[in-house]
């Protein structure tokens, strides 16, 4: 399994690249590459483009109904539905049930056909807490995590490789049991001890981030949705001081292989 990291810019685009967005790629036992992306924030649809044709996406999925996490699906929506392409079949987008309502109040419509078409672009459908779903060989197992609005975290699997994505969120119980003995924790990291302790169950600083990789037995973290704010040193010398293992910092278009650290273990 590979990881392209679109954009990893915590709450907003930064100057160096979008919010949130990863495309998750593997190869099936006949050859085919499936290709899913997981969340498409802020500013993340224009490199999104760099790596890849977005008519060859199998399927999104939306970790909770953040901007900096679902805003440029409304890109994705003109591209899927004024393509010159006519054979576009529609797009599987799994994520929380308010999504379509949050689409139609963005773009000023009362139905989910974009103006001039006569198809919806996007077959919604919705997470449910331990309900997996298989996109080709690759299965999400969601869980709901920590956060201010409906969010989930993903423990992804394909063949035995395992990819865990923490969504935004707080220290958690669920985060620990999606986390368990992961070969990649692609981790959030948005706060920093002592400065942004008024806030409570939002977002995991290096050093909680840290703790849960270690509790869980990661066996490597990578950790992300850094804001352009913050200095990406200082979240990653608190995790390095709480994790033994393997850490690094989410970087734009850095391409990250799930099963190559497993197999130095």
């Amino acid at each position: 399994m590979r990881v392209t990291v679109i954009g990893c810019s915590g709450s907003f685009a930064g100057p160096e690249g979008a919010a949130s967005s990863y495309l998750i790629e593997h190869e099936d036992a006949a050859g085919r590459t499936w290709r899913v992306l997981l969340d498409l924030g802020s500013g993340a649809f224009g490199p999104l483009q760099k790596v890849l044709d977005p008519a060859s996406l199998d399927a999104v999925v939306i970790s909770h109904l953040h901007p900096d996490h679902y805003l440029d699906l409304t890109g994705l929506e003109v591209f899927w539905a004024y393509n010159e392409r006519c054979d576009l079949p529609q797009l599987p987008l799994y994520a929380p049930a308010d999504l379509p309502a949050k689409l139609r109040a963005i773009q000023g419509r009362s139905c989910d056909v974009p103006d001039g078409v006569q198809a919806v672009p996007f077959a919604h459908r919705t997470l449910v807490d331990g309900e997996p779903f298989s996109i080709g060989p690759i299965t999400f197992a969601p869980r709901p995590v920590i956060h201010p609005v409906e969010t989930y975290g993903f423990r992804i699997t394909a063949d035995d490789e395992v990819l865990v994505y923490s969504g935004d969120c707080d220290e958690c119980a669920t985060l620990d049991e999606l986390a368990e003995g992961c070969d990649l924790f692609l981790c959030e990291a948005g706060y920093i001890e002592g400065r942004d302790d008024r806030f409570t169950g939002i977002h995991l600083t290096g050093r909680r981030a840290g703790l849960t990789a270690d509790r869980a037995g990661a066996r490597r973290l990578v950790l992300t949705h850094i804001p352009a704010w913050t200095n990406p040193a200082v979240p990653l010398a608190e995790a390095r001081a709480v994790y033994p293992g393997p850490i690094e910092l989410a970087a734009p278009m850095a391409i990250l292989e799930v099963a190559a650290q497993r197999q130095l273990q």
